[in-house]
């Protein structure tokens, strides 16, 4: 259902069952896919493409130009998964040139009210971002991370999956895969080993990944030192190959 006060601009593509609230307005360059739900008061611009079964609430501006100086208008895209759960005053912007020109958040996401993903942001699928967690511009995020309420990362920072950043953490490093970060500026403190349980990961993972997290944060060892010993002992394990991936391609630095 299309509410008769909505704006739907000519160019703007529906699919099958999309329904809009009151207020909302869709401008002419955006698709939107199936089933997607778009609630009252939504403001959906730019060259933003939504895949399906989508659920955007009130007040969530969506494909919005990029808050930053350099833009000077330059075509520029926001790519949408399917079944996201886009929250009250959600904010997510379109790209870059200097980041590709393009904004992309995968699947089965959750962002809670008043989140921001800023421009040229890679987001990818099963990803929770809590109340007020903020995404500056150029950031990766992984799958299954979880970023608590009022935390934020800094721009070109990576964060890798699995990580569980507990709230009013802030991001200025890069944070390893299946790590639990914390603090101000946040600092790695352990596995995320509840969470790693609750997704299936085998006693033999979780147990070469306990070694290679000592190995790196807690050995005394320089990076490269505890990066060789790891590929020496349980670098057989998938998990663990991910682990030591994330941290030798790091331009930022892991977050200690």
């Amino acid at each position: 259902m299309i509410h008769p006060t909505a704006i739907i601009e000519p160019g703007a593509q529906l699919g099958k069952d999309v329904q809009v609230g009151a207020y909302s307005i869709i401008r002419e360059h955006v698709v939107l896919g199936d089933r997607t739900v778009v609630g009252p008061h939504v403001v959906i611009e730019g060259r933003t493409t939504i895949g399906c079964d989508n659920e955007i609430f009130q007040f969530a501006s969506i494909g919005a130009i990029p808050q930053d100086l350099k833009f000077h208008g330059e075509e520029s895209t926001l790519t949408i998964g399917d079944r996201n759960k886009i929250r009250e005053f959600t904010t997510m912007h379109l790209g870059t040139e200097d980041g590709g020109g393009k904004t992309v958040i995968g699947s089965d996401n959750l962002f809670m009210a008043y989140t921001h993903v800023a421009h040229d942001c890679i987001v990818g699928n099963h990803v929770i971002l809590a109340n007020n967690a903020t995404l500056a511009g150029h950031v990766e995020v992984d799958d299954y991370a979880i970023l608590g309420g009022m935390s934020a990362v800094h721009q070109f920072t990576r964060v890798g999956a699995h990580v569980m950043a507990s709230g009013g953490s802030m991001i200025a490093q890069d944070v390893p895969p299946f790590v639990i970060a914390q603090g101000d500026r946040a600092k790695t403190i352990g596995l995320n080993l509840i969470g790693l349980k609750r997704r299936g990961f085998s006693s033999e993972s979780l147990s070469a990944l306990k070694k290679a997290y000592k190995l790196v944060f807690r050995s005394g060892l320089r990076q490269e030192e505890a990066l060789q010993q790891i590929a020496d002992t349980v670098d057989d394990c998938p998990e663990v190959r991910a682990f030591t991936d994330f941290i030798r391609t790091s331009e930022r630095g892991v977050a200690r």
